[in-house]
């Protein structure tokens, strides 16, 4: 069933033919992290597709993650292009490693999931949060609820990790 919803303004559209991405965000909107989890090779994947990207196989089973990690990059936005964003700069595009799955399929990877950084109850995260968070904090996932059958993933600092005494952070103006 396709889903239609706006987002800080935004119109969303997910039609019927956009078969992973319906399923995965079915999951995200009852709070519940999922990856697709290949049925020939066993790896994991992310973002939603149709064919395993490391042995190409059609067919995948949907497995719960732990949606903890470590910020691997990130972008600090201080332009907002989208105007429904204006109001958040600067905001923040984390690039997470997934503590699931590291070093697979090679030694330096990981299952990098990209989110927006927001506080625990699903807002985007205000500028003093936004200036503790670099290169190696920990985060959550957290989840945004837009419509019915449909929440938007986003990544807020995890309370209960140990997070590191200065996280790298591009040099500031």
């Amino acid at each position: 069933m396709a889903i239609q919803a706006t987002y800080l303004g935004m119109p969303l559209d997910l039609n019927d033919l956009d078969v992973e991405n319906l399923a995965y965000f079915k999951y995200c909107a009852a709070h519940d992290f999922h990856l697709q989890a290949c049925a020939k090779c066993g790896l994991l994947r992310y973002p939603p597709t149709t064919a395993c990207p490391w042995c190409a196989h059609l067919e995948s089973r949907w497995q719960a993650v732990d949606a903890r990690g470590t910020v691997h990059s990130y972008t600090e936005v201080h332009h907002a292009i989208q105007p429904a964003f204006k109001k958040y700069v600067p905001y923040l595009v984390l690039l997470v490693d997934l503590d699931t799955q590291k070093a697979k399929p090679g030694e330096h990877e990981a299952l990098r999931v990209l989110a927006n950084l927001a506080t625990p109850d699903g807002v985007l995260a205000p500028p003093d949060m936004v200036r503790k968070v670099g290169i190696g904090t920990r985060v959550r996932m957290v989840f945004a609820d837009v419509a019915p059958g449909l929440a938007i993933p986003l990544w807020t600092l995890d309370e209960t990790a140990t997070q590191p005494a200065k996280p790298w952070r591009y040099p500031q103006e």
